[in-house]
């Protein structure tokens, strides 16, 4: 029999989750909205199937261009080759090196001074 050479062709490690992961889905993930220009990393999540780029893409770090019906438009590099991917924000988390927000600090809380 001839082998398969689908998209989702040796992705049992990429796509599989662990134990504690397994479950509902984060609402969170899914409801997080973007704006343009924010940096944000491609994990993909094999429980939802929907607006999943290719397996190539996991890891990859891009920036939202734009909105498109739910999804978001990420500009990514692959290798030195601009790519324009479409992808829902369940497979889209916060860049690590991007700014976050500043909480506001509370009016009882005392920062301790160093010694």
């Amino acid at each position: 029999m001839k082998r398969s050479h689908g998209t989702r062709q040796g992705t049992r490690s990429i796509l599989s989750r662990s134990k504690s992961q397994r479950g509902r889905i984060n609402i969170t993930r899914s409801i997080h909205s973007y704006t343009a220009g924010e940096k944000v990393s491609i994990v993909l999540d094999g429980a939802q199937q929907k607006g999943m780029p290719h397996r190539r893409f996991q890891g990859a770090t891009g920036t939202v261009r734009a909105k498109q019906g739910r999804a978001f438009i990420v500009d990514v590099r692959d290798k030195n080759m601009p790519k324009t991917l479409i992808v829902r924000p369940e497979h889209l988390r916060p860049a690590d090196g991007a700014p976050k927000p500043e909480l506001p600090r509370r009016q009882g809380l005392k920062v301790k001074e160093e010694e």
